[in-house]
């Protein structure tokens, strides 16, 4: 009898731990939809058709993180410029084409000279600058001003894309707060701000996922399109998928990058720890996520045989530094491009962010499957 109660009293205290865990990394916002993919709810691609891979790497850069002064601002935004180059050259995809970066320099951090620096690095064929943006307690007026004023600068500097005077861009919420989407309140204050991102010419939202951040959505390792209620916050929880041959709806897209249970790396050696496609010195990257990434298989619907990985870092960190210019990087590369380019099941396709827009978008107006 004694044993009994010991052993159920162990098993009460192994639950609670592990509900304490998951409820500390907001799991029960998205666990169903992902246990539903899992158990057979993802598209698969027809057998023997080769899959493309289009793989884009979102940087939320800020080179005056944790407040730096300007020196350690330029040495940030310096090493980048020097040492992303050395390493992109060393790599190729199935298109002949290096790894593309996308930066998404944040509208309240301008500097001329950070701009003109990474203008350089891009007008080399490594990336592309698109909005990052903090903001908090503001008014739809507050963003729309921001917003159009910060393209109007990026635009100045040679970059987004600019038809006849309208400008197009991509955007990444600051602190993961898409449409006033934190339950406290925080980081935002604008519940219209889909609505405003689309009308000021953003083309898609890059932010998600946000996991463990309380601002994740509950739809997951999707391309969807978001219908922005102005009377509530995170209108973007759910939405109509991208499909081959279905005109759009909504209005904005979102493109998400993967969100997993990755069982392969365990906290304590139990928990599965959350795959988030977040890159930093303490998660770098390995061949057990890259797997996991791919598996995910983010794709327009009806298209299957076309994947979407979207992994996102903060390449300002000095921390980071050396996973994302250094070893590490260099191993995902090699790896992606031996796993993942073979030209018979995969082919490998490095895109900035614009460019994997443009794919989802060649793939929805096309009703060939």
């Amino acid at each position: 009898m004694i044993l009994i109660i010991l052993t159920v009293a162990f098993l009460l205290i192994i639950l609670a731990v592990v509900s304490r865990e998951l409820g500390k990394k907001n799991v029960a916002i998205w666990i169903l939809p992902y246990i539903h993919s899992v158990l057979g709810g993802r598209e698969k691609p027809r057998a023997g058709k080769t899959v493309h891979v289009y793989f884009c790497f979102v940087d939320h850069f800020e080179p005056m993180w944790n407040k730096a002064d300007i020196a350690a601002e330029r040495s940030r935004v310096e090493k980048w410029t020097r040492d992303y180059p050395l390493l992109a050259a060393r790599h190729r995809d199935s298109d002949g084409k290096p790894p593309q970066h996308t930066f998404f320099f944040p509208q309240e951090e301008y500097r001329a000279e950070h701009l003109t620096a990474l203008k350089e690095l891009c007008s080399k064929g490594f990336g592309d600058v698109e909005v990052h943006l903090h903001h908090d307690n503001d008014t739809s007026d507050g963003l729309r001003k921001k917003l159009l004023d910060f393209c109007a600068v990026l635009d100045s500097h040679g970059f987004l894309k600019n038809e006849n005077g309208k400008i197009s861009y991509a955007f990444i919420h600051g602190n993961w707060a898409l449409d006033n989407s934190r339950p406290d309140g925080r980081w935002c204050g604008v519940n219209d701000e889909l609505k405003i991102l689309k009308e000021t010419g953003c083309y898609a939202d890059f932010t998600l996922p946000s996991a463990p951040s309380d601002t994740q959505t509950s739809k997951i390792n999707s391309i969807y399109y978001a219908v922005d209620d102005i009377r509530k916050p995170k209108s973007h929880d759910s939405g109509v998928d991208v499909q081959a041959g279905r005109a759009p709806s909504g209005d904005l897209m979102i493109i998400q990058g993967p969100l997993a249970l990755n069982w392969k790396n365990r906290k304590w050696g139990i928990l599965p720890r959350i795959e988030n496609g977040e890159i930093t010195h303490d998660n770098p990257p390995s061949p057990d996520r890259i797997d996991l990434w791919i598996r995910q298989h983010i794709h327009v619907k009806g298209r299957s045989d076309v994947v979407f990985v979207k992994v996102h870092t903060h390449g300002c960190q000095e921390n980071d530094f050396e996973t994302l210019l250094g070893d590490p990087a260099d191993k995902m590369y090699s790896y992606l491009e031996k796993r993942y380019n073979d030209g018979r099941h995969y082919q490998l396709h490095y895109v900035t962010a614009r460019q994997m827009f443009e794919k989802i978008k060649e793939l929805e107006g096309n009703t060939n499957g």
